[in-house]
């Protein structure tokens, strides 16, 4: 029996559509993969550029006082104050807030004096936060005074600025199945400075 043309086509149209329903069956799982990756990286990215911006607002808000006329600023808690409702703000919970693991390097601010880099120990955080870190606020009592921290040291090229480092970090977890990264915290870190201005 002779097939006539008709036939062949319908039949080679018939192969081509079964394998390409094979084809799409194995490349739909990593597809799929990748089109989770992009939203979780995404999702990281949103968290990382809301942290920053935090940190940057919050270092504003330590180096300036909260109110002209009030009697008393702590520049520690005026840095949590913007940093919680900026992470409330991004629908984001400000009790993840972590302390970094490891402190930013940065030196005791002595203006005139070329010390820079070469102080052995980083300043240390300000005790009166336990969420975020801040350096270049020092606590006697419940005083807190804004004595900054080298920005820019004139003995490294710089122009001897002085203000406050404000840092943090935020855990994320990252979801993608079947890979080794999934369900793994990472730690976000943020960290930014504000020249303290004169007044």
């Amino acid at each position: 029996m002779v097939k006539s043309r008709a036939q062949i086509c319908s039949g080679l149209a018939r192969n081509a559509r079964g394998s390409e329903i094979a084809e799409f069956a194995m490349i739909l799982p990593l597809f799929f993969m990748i089109l989770i990756g992009i939203f979780w990286f995404g999702q990281a990215f949103r968290i990382y550029g809301t942290i920053t911006h935090a940190a940057r607002e919050g270092a504003r808000a330590a180096v300036a006082p909260a109110c002209a006329t009030c009697t008393t600023n702590d520049p520690s808690a005026n840095a949590f104050n913007v940093i919680q409702n900026a992470l409330l703000a991004a629908h984001l919970d400000p009790t993840q807030l972590q302390r970094p693991t490891v402190l930013p390097p940065v030196c005791s601010c002595a203006i005139g004096s070329p010390t820079g880099l070469n102080c052995t120990t980083p300043v240390s955080c300000d005790a009166g936060e336990s969420k975020i870190c801040v350096q270049g606020v020092t606590r006697a009592g419940a005083t807190a005074n804004e004595t900054n921290v080298e920005l820019s040291s004139p003995g490294a090229g710089g122009a001897g600025e002085c203000g406050v480092s404000v840092s943090f970090q935020y855990p994320y977890k990252f979801w993608l199945p079947f890979s080794s990264i999934g369900g793994q915290t990472i730690n976000l870190r943020a960290q930014a400075q504000m020249r303290a201005e004169t007044q």
